[in-house]
């Protein structure tokens, strides 16, 4: 199944009011809330996707954060020469140690909010799929047959790309960009990945706001309209030049 990015738009929408509904999330009209709230990513894999999520070692060299799968099966590593199998059950997230809250550090809390979204997106849409590509999925995955990450991967890289589009759009909702960008109706300029003293408060905001980082709020603001690039050359700061 290949979504288009508004598709993708209209179901992050549908998802996230669903599961306010169901968390009772919103106390009073969204529409007359204030402030921008970053999406409790956590909760919407637990309490609405009813995922589990569970910290272990995924690799010796701290390059994989988080898989997940739709039927039970294994992943395997390797660590100081040995061949290390964890189980990875259906309906579980696995997310590095690194990852985990009582040994997150601030530069940190980014990450574990992308990579949950991230396996979260998959299993979207993996359940939106039809029942035959289901079956046909999940006939992959067979008890005691693990897997590497470039094992799961290679069998997913068609759905990466949505996968990372829908994790965008559940972590920063458009509705909630607007919010912050009510007093701010000129679109942020990106001179070669510089900013200006303003729009680098700007987002700066943003990333506080939403709990992720400056490279995944940039691209989001671009796909959205709200960012726009120019070259390098073009770069000029009056405020830096007045400081």
């Amino acid at each position: 199944m290949v979504l288009s990015h508004d598709m993708i738009e209209a179901y992050a929408i549908c998802f996230l009011d669903s599961f306010s509904r169901r968390c009772h999330l919103e106390e009073a009209d969204p529409n007359k809330r204030k402030y921008a709230r970053a999406t409790p990513i956590e909760q919407f894999a637990t309490q609405y996707l009813g995922l589990e999520l569970i910290y272990t070692k995924l690799s010796n060299v701290g390059n994989v954060l988080g898989v997940t799968a739709y039927a039970d099966t294994a992943y395997q590593f390797v660590e100081g020469g040995s061949l290390k199998t964890v189980p990875l059950l259906k309906n579980q997230v696995l997310l590095d140690t690194r990852l985990a809250p009582n040994k997150l550090r601030d530069s940190n809390r980014c990450r574990r909010r992308f990579t949950i979204a991230h396996e979260c997106a998959h299993q979207i849409l993996f359940r939106m799929e039809s029942c035959e590509n289901k079956d046909i999925c999940c006939r992959m995955y067979t008890m005691g047959q693990p897997f590497s990450m470039r094992d799961l991967k290679t069998r997913e890289d068609w759905n990466e790309w949505q996968a990372n589009a829908l994790a965008s759009a559940l972590l920063m909702p458009n509705s909630e960009i607007v919010r912050v960008l009510g007093n701010y109706p000129k679109p942020l300029v990106c001179f070669g990945g510089m900013f200006r003293a303003m729009d680098r408060y700007t987002l700066d905001t943003l990333c506080r706001s939403f709990v992720v980082s400056h490279q995944a709020m940039v691209i989001r603001l671009r796909e959205l309209g709200y960012l726009i690039d120019c070259p390098a050359h073009e770069f000029y700061d009056p405020l830096e030049v007045m400081a």
